[in-house]
């Protein structure tokens, strides 16, 4: 059977992070494999908010465009990411009833949550599921009434007919797929495909036996936990380095301050920066306190051959090993761990070599691109 001819489809977010990623990467695999693909992406950043509100109210605002680019592209496959809120179900529909098999991937818990983490309050929130939304509204999920509004009447009125027009959808881990599963996604339809990490971000052997930190790094949201490693290496004694910025940085400044922990605060990283750091880190942090659906930072750490010390946290355990976890929250345990590693040269080396070898058998571009090719054929 030759190669299904497909149409990359997704709805850019105002900021950029792992999900972005994750498409890209996609694009790239179906590049460098020579299967066929046009894409059609969307960008929330290029309409307001009162546009992006009224096409989620309605299911999307461009149906008859996606149909167009579908059709351009010879599509058998139109492969969707998010869909909120320039796209909607409108679009899954015309994908569907202009012939083509519709799967789509789900980074998040969006079709039921409308800040699509599922975290609230400082700790996970599984309020909203089914066709259940109001919580989101009781809470101002969005922290705008009127947003909060739209999403949960979007999310609830909407469902059924995301449901119809999906042949198949995709998650990155098993993780995921049960949580979605629970939340309300029917059941025996979904399937688990692991992101990847390109050949060219892996090293030869592991150089954290002469890493000179501790290294976390990812968007400093509520969920991501960084206020537990400040914590941690407060107790643990260890010199930390976080890369990234995002909404609660001001408390994790204030924490650092209280604490008096060594800890410092890089802001946003380029991609070479990161990588330099990465090459000069003993080991990486995952302190996620939220519901993790994969770990991009994480797997980046083991392609390096760096030891990971990651919160037992949604799909951590799948990433990078339940022994390589602690219990979520826990600073404690999470400085135990870091001061073990931080005392044990030749111990972060050795984790380090195994992770490599274990993000090559289990997260390599061949794998992810034959498992792509496997469910595409099997929709059709």
């Amino acid at each position: 059977m030759t190669d299904p001819r497909v149409l990359v489809v997704h709805n850019r977010y105002r900021i950029h992070g792992g999900e972005e990623r994750a498409v890209d990467l996609q694009v790239a695999a179906l590049r460098r494999a020579g299967i066929p693909y046009e894409t059609f992406f969307r960008d929330s950043a290029e309409v307001g908010q009162l546009n992006a509100a009224r096409a989620l109210i309605r299911g999307g605002d461009s149906p008859d465009e996606l149909t167009a680019a579908a059709r351009r592209a010879g599509a058998q496959v139109v492969h969707f990411h998010n869909m909120h809120p320039l796209l909607g179900s409108r679009a899954l529909a015309a994908a569907k009833q202009d012939g083509a098999r519709v799967v789509m991937h789900l980074h998040n818990f969006r079709l039921f949550c409308a800040i699509g983490v599922c975290f609230r309050l400082g700790e996970p929130c599984f309020r909203c599921h089914g066709r259940r939304t109001i919580p989101g509204v009781a809470l101002n999920c969005r922290r705008s009434l009127p947003e909060a509004l739209a999403y949960a009447y979007a999310l609830a009125a909407h469902q059924p007919d995301v449901f119809a027009s999906v042949d198949r959808f995709i998650t990155p881990s098993t993780y995921a797929a049960r949580q979605l599963e629970k939340l309300g996604l029917p059941e025996g339809r979904t399937e688990v495909l692991p992101h990847y990490i390109p050949a060219p971000a892996f090293t030869d052997h592991s150089r954290a036996a002469r890493g000179q930190f501790a290294l976390a790094f990812g968007r400093l949201s509520a969920e991501k936990g960084f206020d537990v490693a400040i914590d941690a290496a407060a107790i643990a004694g260890v010199r930390l380095k976080i890369a990234g910025e995002g909404p609660v940085e001001r408390d994790l400044v204030a924490r650092i301050e209280r604490e008096q922990a060594p800890v410092e605060l890089c802001g946003k990283v380029s991609p070479d920066t990161l990588r330099d750091l990465l090459r000069q880190a003993a080991m990486v942090v995952v302190p996620t306190t939220g519901n993790e659906t994969f770990g991009f930072a994480a797997l980046e750490a083991m392609a390096a051959g760096v030891p990971v010390v990651a919160a037992r946290a949604g799909a951590l355990p799948e990433i990078v090993g339940d022994d390589a976890c602690v219990p979520r929250g826990d600073a404690l345990a999470l400085a135990a761990r870091m001061r073990e590693l931080w005392e044990d040269p030749q111990r972060r080396a050795d984790e380090g070599d195994a992770a490599i070898a274990r993000a090559r058998q289990r997260f390599g571009e061949e794998r992810y691109v034959r498992l792509l090719l496997e469910l595409y054929r099997r929709v059709l």
